[in-house]
């Protein structure tokens, strides 16, 4: 591709989505790539016109939800919805940029829309999956849909039973992504056709992006000779890596919050590794006695901390609202990759989905992992067994609640382990020189464009 070619990156809306499409977006446009991005309405309106960086172009479509998944609107509903609107918008911006002469040269799209794959396929149009999961929980897909189904999902009242997947670290069937379980919700059952259909369209093209670097997940990388993993992260704002202060104007990501509460200048007070942070993501839904529990074991660990609680009826539903005040800091959103690469940060209290994780790795930040579905699970497991950055926590068998004094213990376990603040500032290390000018995420890069 010349130095001003065209890409066309088609991304679904949900935040896990959204933040390394758009941050793979601005990397292409720093390296003279001209880049369309098409998404919904919904968050191309909550864009600021000031912060989009030049050359970017936007091409949004209505998926049917414009305000929003709301909360009566199903999943599936709405991923059916996205995918039915989103065939025919990208179609139009594909057959629209023929029809002026300007046609893309490559188009990008993320996971859980494999469909767009096919509509650029059928305008002639090659793609490459950005994979916003690990290479892993990819590789466990792909096994899943080529001959491991009935050694994945046999219903083994066991869960500590052993899954050995070829050239993966020995598995747990707790280890596994949820939607593969028999235990999987009968709402998320619609999944396994998605994540069929991106197995197949590999076909088309078995080049997959993912937000990962190579010294990370080398093993499963090179598991499975028909897929070509082209890790391309850490996707973090560069700024971040290059230890400057504080994100420049153009980062763009204020249409997901915005900063306020002073939470910055109240970790600026804080000592070295001091701070726990505790965040769930955006999709996780906690009960309110879960709540309780972690506050526990939050008051309990005597350690001050910053809790994101989107909710904030449910913060002040706390029980321990004014001792938690006290001790540490409630807000219902912060710039996440800014916090991690905080000094005063000392670990993680994580739902563990894949940006958290590199993020975190990305800024040299012990873990807490409490997963939730999807690939969580996996991602905890490397990071307890793999990486070694971390600890998952211990459900109560009865309920799958996870007490107050497990949470204490698993803070108290991380802040404490010399080995563990070795291996994050290591993972740390290597996940910056992977982005830096020749480094193996940055010459993969440049030969995926190169390629186009």
């Amino acid at each position: 591709m010349t130095a001003h070619g065209k890409i066309l990156i088609v991304t679904y809306p949900g935040q896990g989505h959204i933040i390394p499409s758009y941050r793979f977006a601005k990397r292409i446009l720093k390296m003279g790539v001209h880049v369309t991005y098409s998404t919904s309405l919904s968050i191309v309106r909550r864009m600021e016109k000031e912060t989009i960086p030049h050359g970017l172009t936007f091409a949004p479509f209505s998926d049917g939800h414009d305000d929003g998944q709301q909360p009566h609107t199903t999943m599936q509903q709405f991923l059916t919805d996205f995918s039915t609107n989103g065939a025919s918008a990208v179609a139009e911006i594909i057959s629209s940029a023929i029809a002026a002469s300007k046609p893309f040269d490559h188009l990008v799209y993320t996971t859980v829309l494999p469909w767009a794959a096919r509509v650029g396929h059928a305008y002639g149009i090659k793609s490459t999956v950005l994979w916003c999961q690990s290479a892993t929980t990819m590789d466990i897909y792909y096994y899943y849909f080529n001959g491991y189904q009935s050694l994945i999902s046999s219903d083994n009242s066991d869960p500590t039973s052993l899954v050995n997947l070829p050239g993966l670290p020995p598995l747990t069937i707790v280890d596994l992504p949820s939607f593969l379980l028999p235990s999987c919700p009968k709402e998320h059952n619609f999944a396994r056709a998605i994540l069929k259909d991106h197995v197949e369209v590999l076909k088309l093209s078995p080049k997959i992006l993912v937000n990962s670097f190579n010294e990370l997940e080398f093993e499963s990388m090179r598991a499975i000779e028909k897929l070509e993993f082209l890790p391309i992260g850490p996707l973090v704002p560069l700024e971040f890596l290059d230890r400057k202060d504080s994100i420049d104007n153009s980062s763009g990501e204020d249409f997901i919050g915005k900063a306020k509460d002073g939470y910055m200048e109240w970790l600026n007070t804080k000592p070295k590794s001091s701070v726990v942070y505790v965040s769930f993501g955006t999709l996780a839904t906690l009960s309110m006695d879960q709540m309780e529990e972690i506050a526990i074991g939050l008051l309990d660990s005597r350690r001050p901390f910053l809790w994101i609680i989107r909710d904030i009826g449910i913060a002040e539903g706390l029980s321990k609202k004014e001792e938690l005040k006290k001790q540490g800091r409630i807000v219902d959103w912060c710039n996440q990759v800014e916090v991690l690469c905080h000094k005063a940060i000392g670990c993680f209290l994580t739902h563990g989905g894949w940006n958290s994780t590199m993020e975190a790795l990305a800024g040299g930040v012990r873990m807490v992992v409490f997963p939730q579905w999807s690939d969580q699970a996996t991602n905890g497991k490397m990071i307890e067994d793999v990486w070694r950055t971390g600890v998952k926590v211990r459900r109560r068998e009865e309920d799958g609640m996870v007490e107050g004094k497990e949470i204490e213990r698993c803070v108290e376990m991380v802040m404490g382990d010399d080995e563990m603040k070795k291996n994050a500032e290591k993972w740390k290390d290597l996940a910056r020189e992977a982005v830096n000018n020749g480094g193996s995420s940055t010459i993969n890069l440049q030969a995926f464009l190169d390629d186009i």
